[in-house]
């Protein structure tokens, strides 16, 4: 969240960055209650030394043998005023925090003002779009002949947006997995956790999903879990409420499966492997100092691509114009793979900085070079999603007779397979 001194003191500027955002955020309105709060807190602190300085003369008044009723009286009904300023202050507190919970990041000085993904720049690209002599088959078309997954079968056992995986089909994926945890760890400097599927709702506050996004997420109701819609959020946590002794950057990267309500909309690019409300992903998370952020960013996002530089394909990177924007980020480089096939753009990763948006409501600290405790900054990104690497693979793999050319890279995690045949 927002530190709400710096909002109190820069009103303008973050009604500016709330427009250039496309946000619709009543920046007053928070102001309104922390005046309120500060008012209570001047009130309060006012009554309570008046109320020790009479206080002090009740016993005076009993030596002189005067009667201090009258004083008892005065302090007593300081102390009913106190109280109910006290649980004013409880509530303006908690109406303060709800609204600043639902304030986005202000983006960073160098995200590019636009108003939406159209007006996001292409930063750079790698490699070349496949050029094939015949007519290419979509994934879904290649993933069912080759009985690479089971879209129908998945749908029977848990609705729509829920693939099942079979044979070599599933043994790639787990592939995949494994191929960029060795990657990030034995190349990156990272260190791999197996974190829980689910988290509370601390956590997923903590790292903005909550409350402003409450109804993309899935529940448990009876156990008030969320099961995880990236691995961001339990990793994120793990520090929650900490101060790190720790040299910074950490750097850490896992694998879990991802439960997403908001897979599509109104049956828009749901067929095959494209939307979906489970899908695997290998995540990277850092957490910096502030001075470092920006450098540790720009090397979280070259991680990221080397993943797609060792498996041949050809992606984009785009930066996020302020209006297309996430919520908790500041700024924000989405990479993009080119499917032959469909001919299209698909996102397998978002790398971005939160600067300390997410340790403010996350209570994630370190301790700077003068000893001052302070937000550390946090970054995140894909090392990449699932399944849409899959698709990327399919469609720009394939081969005249269907079959499926695999990355030299995932030969020893193929057991030796070159080939889906």
């Amino acid at each position: 969240m927002l530190d709400i001194r710096w909002v109190r003191e820069n009103a303008e500027a973050v009604k500016t960055a709330m427009i250039n955002r496309n946000a619709e955020v009543d920046v007053d309105a928070v102001l309104v209650f922390d005046n309120r709060r500060r008012e209570i807190i001047v009130e309060v602190d006012g009554l309570k030394a008046e109320r020790n300085k009479i206080s002090k003369s009740i016993g005076l008044m009993i030596k002189e043998g005067k009667d201090p009723e009258a004083i008892k009286a005065q302090v007593r009904e300081m102390g009913e005023k106190i109280a109910v300023l006290d649980e004013e202050q409880r509530e303006v507190d908690a109406q303060l925090r709800d609204a600043l919970l639902y304030i986005p990041n202000l983006p960073a000085n160098t995200t590019p003002v636009g108003k939406d993904e159209s007006d996001n720049p292409v930063v750079r690209s790698w490699g070349e779009k496949v050029a094939f002599d015949f007519e290419p088959q979509m994934h879904w078309d290649l993933g069912e002949t080759l009985q690479l997954f089971d879209l129908e079968r998945g749908a029977k056992i848990a609705g729509s947006g829920f693939p099942l995986f079979t044979g070599r089909g599933a043994k790639l994926e787990r592939a995949l997995i494994q191929f960029m945890l060795d990657l990030h760890t034995e190349e990156h400097g990272y260190i791999e956790l197996a974190t829980p599927f689910m988290c509370n709702e601390t956590a997923m506050t903590g790292t903005g999903q909550l409350p402003k996004f409450a109804e993309d997420m899935y529940t448990v109701s009876l156990d008030g879990l969320y099961p995880v819609p990236t691995a961001e959020v339990p990793v994120t946590n793990m520090y929650g409420n900490e101060i790190l002794d720790q040299e910074l950057p950490i750097k850490h990267t896992a694998y879990t499966p991802c439960f997403r309500r908001e897979a599509g909309s109104a049956g828009k690019d749901t067929r095959g492997l494209q939307r979906v409300h489970q899908f695997d992903k290998v995540e990277m998370v850092k957490f910096t100092t502030p001075e470092t952020s920006a450098e540790e960013h720009e090397k979280l996002t070259l991680d990221a691509e080397r993943v797609l530089q060792k498996l041949g394909l050809h992606y984009r990177v785009i930066e996020l114009c302020t209006g297309d924007l996430g919520f908790s980020a500041a700024k924000c480089y989405d990479i993009e793979l080119w499917t032959a096939a469909q001919e299209k753009w698909l996102e397998v990763s978002s790398c971005s900085n939160f600067h300390d948006y997410q340790a403010r409501r996350a209570n994630i600290r370190y301790r700077n070079e003068d000893g001052k405790t302070t937000f550390v900054h946090t970054i995140n990104g894909s090392g990449v999603a699932l399944p849409r690497l899959v698709i990327a693979l399919l469609e720009n793999n394939q081969t005249a007779d269907g079959s499926i050319d695999l990355p030299e890279a995932l030969w020893p995690y193929m057991g030796g397979l070159q080939k889906l045949l």
